[in-house]
């Protein structure tokens, strides 16, 4: 991918660049992710969350709170690059839409019914035989998928959108970089292809651009959503006790 400016928070570095740049920047190939808050926070306890990041070849400034703790320290003034914005003016590009070009990895098989409705509606050329449903992945420790590699192996479409969600799909995203022949675009972007079809709650676009993504899932889902995003507010201590230095990795 090409050099991008960066700056960095917590030991990972982030680009710093509009929607349209990252997109731009992802048709050379490599592992895009979109760090969350609440991911963020796994830095100092899961070692293999972390490697992704620090491997990444973007990471695009996803997380509200991260760009203004950045700010009030002093670490730059990121412009916000969502994972939801960049998954939309992605998909908007005529080379995503030929046959081939994009593979999924779905959390379920109704997801992926309800998504492949929303891509083919919006004239994608994407089928069942595009998708692969993942299997339960640890939450803990490396994460692999040999049947998905052996799959990709053989289609290789030159864009892969990994939607399990944070924690996991960062590993697999890195471990098929190191593994597959080639360089495609792998796209980590959990629940974003879920808030446009509406299998997950749909965010509109000025909520997105206020970050206030959290709050509409946290109103539709406040028993899962409302404790991991009190959660992230772990993310205020490190931030202002490491600034841009990796935090020392702690017992889980």
């Amino acid at each position: 991918m090409i050099d991008l400016p960066k700056r960095r928070f917590l030991g990972i570095e982030i680009a710093e660049i509009s929607i349209q740049q990252a997109v731009e920047a992802s048709f050379s190939g490599g592992l895009v992710l979109a760090p969350s808050g609440p991911g963020l926070c796994d830095l100092a306890w899961d070692s293999d969350y972390r490697k992704a990041l620090e491997k990444s070849d973007m990471n695009l400034a996803d997380s509200g709170l991260a760009i203004l703790l950045m700010g009030l320290l002093g670490l730059g003034k990121l412009p916000r690059t969502s994972g939801l914005g960049f998954l939309e003016a992605l998909l908007e590009r005529p080379e995503l839409k030929r046959p081939g070009a994009t593979f999924w990895v779905m959390p379920s098989l109704d997801s992926m019914r309800q998504n492949l409705n929303w891509l083919q509606s919006h004239g994608l050329h994407v089928h069942e035989t595009d998708c692969h449903i993942a299997p339960q992945y640890p939450k803990t420790g490396a994460v692999r998928d040999d049947a998905l590699l052996d799959r990709l192996q053989i289609a290789t479409p030159p864009f892969v959108f990994i939607c399990t969600g944070s924690g996991t799909q960062e590993k697999l995203g890195l471990w098929l970089k190191d593994n597959l022949i080639g360089n495609p675009t792998i796209s980590c972007i959990g629940a974003a292809i879920g808030f446009l079809s509406g299998d997950q709650v749909r965010i509109p676009a000025w909520a997105d651009r206020l970050c206030l993504g959290w709050l509409f899932r946290c109103l539709s889902s406040p028993r899962k959503f409302i404790p991991r995003y009190f959660a992230a507010m772990r993310l205020v201590s490190l931030a202002i006790r490491y600034r841009d230095k990796p935090p020392p990795l702690r017992a889980s």
